[in-house]
């Protein structure tokens, strides 16, 4: 059975948007605002070219640069943990080796997606990218994008052969499966929810804490939730959950990051810009942010 405790790497971990400014390169000024503001709002580690990084638009040598600049603006703060997963087994080996020499703290390895592979597949996978490196994995199963779902055997059987696999990021939406990696995955395991909306769920079968995207915008009440839970006051998190389930909800109305990357522009934080193929919010879809902004006051952090 898992524990919970969260020392490693903590219980509010924020996959971090990338800024982009009106030429849609990196945003360098707005990273160091956006990162001042994870850290003083309760975000313990960030992921840096994850899913909500929009990895995918990103060359190889902007992932590089977003990282030290990441790194360096964290100071020590928070723990960086970069997404270096593929569906190259061969590049995420090359993807984390660069990572773990530029001075990530932790990595992030979606299962390979597209082309679908079998579970010894998988496993093989997983295995070859674990010996390829010191830093500690965190895999990253979201069959919604990748095609593919790691299911609790394989997942079980990979936190047998490979001890620096530390946790799982489940996007599954699924309590039953997670809590059957719970149950019989090695003591020193953890689980981290991969979805706002399933967090509290998620805690009560053994998961330690969240890989979060509202934390950009929620980030003191997240903390609240996860601590409350985790001091006993299980009716406080459950008031909190359910007073921002609206939010965790609402924020994925449009492909992430769109509504998220839109509330931090109304912050002042960065712009809404996206890389193609992802789009602007339309006036509708700007219109509902703007209610549930407005229902949710945002507020940023002196800077």
């Amino acid at each position: 059975m898992i524990g919970t405790e969260a020392s490693l790497f903590g219980r509010v971990i924020t996959a971090m948007v990338t800024p982009f400014d009106d030429d849609l390169e990196i945003d360098f000024p707005a990273v160091d605002r956006i990162v001042e503001h994870l850290i003083a709002t309760g975000t313990e580690s960030i992921v840096v070219a994850g899913t909500t990084g929009e990895s995918p638009t990103l060359e190889g040598y902007e992932k590089k640069e977003l990282l030290k600049a990441v790194k360096s603006r964290a100071a020590g703060r928070a723990k960086i943990i970069m997404g270096t997963g593929s569906n190259s087994t061969a590049k995420t080996i090359k993807s984390c080796q660069d990572a773990e020499a530029d001075g990530a703290d932790g990595l992030l390895v979606v299962a390979p997606y597209y082309n679908k592979p079998s579970a010894d597949g998988i496993m093989t996978h997983f295995e070859q990218v674990s010996h390829a490196t010191r830093l500690p994995i965190f895999v990253y199963n979201i069959p919604g994008r990748t095609g593919i779902n790691i299911t609790a055997e394989t997942m079980l059987e990979l936190t047998r052969r490979a001890h620096t696999i530390h946790a799982l990021k489940d996007s599954t939406n699924s309590t039953e499966q997670a809590a059957d990696i719970a149950a019989y995955a090695r003591e020193d395991f953890r689980i981290y929810s991969g979805d706002d909306f399933l967090t509290l769920p998620f805690l009560s079968i053994g998961a330690c804490g969240v890989v979060s995207v509202a934390s950009h915008l929620a980030g003191q009440a997240i903390q609240e939730m996860v601590k409350a839970f985790f001091a006993g006051r299980t009716e406080d998190a459950r008031r909190l959950h359910y007073k921002y389930l609206p939010l965790f909800k609402g924020l994925f109305t449009a492909p992430n990051p769109t509504c998220v990357k839109y509330g931090l522009a109304k912050l002042g934080l960065c712009k809404a810009h996206l890389r193609l193929p992802l789009v602007p919010l339309t006036g509708k879809q700007k219109e509902a942010m703007d209610i549930l902004c407005h229902d949710f006051p945002l507020t940023v952090t002196a800077l």
